[in-house]
């Protein structure tokens, strides 16, 4: 039985770790490269005629998204398990405000795929009313996903209090992981609470940018590396 549980605990370890990955170069491509170049704030005209020229690229957006979905719903479970002999009541909890997040970001993702199906259409409405639908579309995504990124942060709360517990994990990965949760529910908060200051929160999330990109990242490899090979977890 102590084989089978050290098992599916390793399981986790990979699972966790190559989720991360695999997450992280599909939010780089979905978001840092095709929905930044496609979407221009502001701009809903010049916003549909790069979303109608570039079809495809949306469309492998929008199924970059959902690659970051399943590999949330993984991590989940790979973060309960493997953090379960730590702290089983706070791994639950990390599990479960992982869980309401990705809930959050597939209705966030849906919105994309009403604004590609307006952008599609082949109805009569005018240019400046589709193009206003669609750009509304997508601001919808943005600011739905951006209030399920204050449950992310306090899910990286959860794992880097849970991790700083662990003997056998650094402590640094620790501090890394609750800064990135600490950065992701401050910004998201004034995103959505504080929308007059959206001028301050960017230059904050950019100042911020590295803890958030490092934290979780950072536990994946140390998942992958490290992670696995270890015996117990105490």
């Amino acid at each position: 039985m102590y084989d089978q549980h050290q098992t599916i605990r390793k399981q986790s370890a990979i699972i966790a770790g190559l989720s991360l990955l695999i997450m992280s170069i599909a939010a780089a491509f979905s978001y840092g490269f095709v929905h930044s170049s496609l979407i221009i704030s502001g701009d809903p005209m010049t916003t549909l005629d790069n979303i109608r020229g570039s079809r495809f690229l949306f469309n492998m957006e929008t199924l970059g998204w959902l690659v970051i979905i399943i590999t949330d719903l993984l991590v989940s479970w790979s973060f309960y398990i493997f953090l379960k002999p730590v702290h089983p009541e706070y791994s639950l909890l990390a599990g479960w405000l992982r869980l309401l997040y990705t809930a959050v970001l597939a209705i966030a993702v849906s919105h994309l795929v009403v604004a590609n199906s307006i952008a599609d259409s082949t109805t009569l409405l005018k240019l400046d009313v589709m193009a206003s639908q669609v750009m509304h579309s997508v601001t919808s995504f943005e600011s739905i996903w951006s209030f399920g990124l204050i449950l992310f942060g306090l899910h990286l709360l959860v794992i880097g209090l849970v991790a700083w517990k662990a003997k056998q994990i650094p402590r640094i990965i620790s501090v890394l992981l609750a800064a990135a949760g600490f950065s992701y529910t401050l910004i998201h908060l004034m995103y959505s609470f504080v929308p007059q200051l959206d001028h301050v929160t960017s230059s904050l999330e950019t100042l911020l940018s590295v803890p958030m990109f490092v934290g979780e990242l950072g536990f994946g490899l140390w998942l992958l590396i490290k992670g696995r090979k270890l015996a117990a977890l105490n």
